[in-house]
């Protein structure tokens, strides 16, 4: 099972990750756990480059990553990862063609690797682990969904609320600029609506 210590810290192991999304049976999970392999990189490294397949999914142990487009020479990030998350172009998982966005770490981070023609092998042998894999892709298609319909009918105060809420430690881990990107505002209306909030 792939799970430790990198450096003294601790990271998730993929049995914790792989659970969450779907229990399996402990002879499936370890078919599933024999495919990973584990990985290492520096912030600012790139996992997935615009324009490039990458079909393989990653899975975060430790870090962070953002997920982003360029537009007219500016970042515009639409998607924020963090412990547990999975990091994959769906375009490329699903009809193996390059991808639209970048992958970017934002913290030195550890990840697991999951080959798709791996996945793709195990599931036609194993009813359990391609239930997973669906499992898998519907919470992917449920994730892109949570995110698109806030910014269509939210205001960015509401949906900067809602981030709070949820993903608290990110306003510590991700640089203003990213955060302001993926709420869809500037970073000077950031910081005007989080003065805002702090006001009695």
């Amino acid at each position: 099972m792939l799970e430790g210590k990198r450096n003294g810290n601790s990271f998730l192991d993929l049995a914790t990750i792989v659970r969450q999304i779907y229990p399996l049976p402990e002879a499936s999970l370890s078919e599933l756990l024999a495919c990973a392999s584990l990985c290492v990189h520096p912030k600012g490294f790139h996992i997935l480059k615009a324009g490039k397949s990458e079909s393989d999914i990653f899975f975060l142990a430790q870090g962070i990553v953002r997920a982003y487009v360029l537009e007219s020479g500016k970042k515009v990030t639409f998607w924020i990862g963090k412990e547990g998350d999975a990091v994959l172009s769906l375009r490329s998982y699903v009809r193996n063609e390059p991808g639209y966005e970048n992958m970017e770490l934002l913290e030195d981070s550890v990840l697991y690797c999951l080959r798709r023609k791996d996945l793709f092998r195990l599931y036609e042998k194993d009813i359990h682990i391609a239930n997973w894999g669906r499992k898998f892709a519907e919470l992917e298609f449920l994730r892109t969904e949570e995110k698109m319909i806030p910014l269509l009918f939210t205001t960015a105060a509401v949906r900067y609320e809602y981030l709070l809420k949820r993903n608290p430690e990110l306003l510590q881990r991700v640089p203003l600029e990213c955060l302001a990107s993926y709420l869809g505002i500037t970073p000077v209306s950031l910081s005007r609506i989080r003065s805002q909030l702090k006001k009695p």
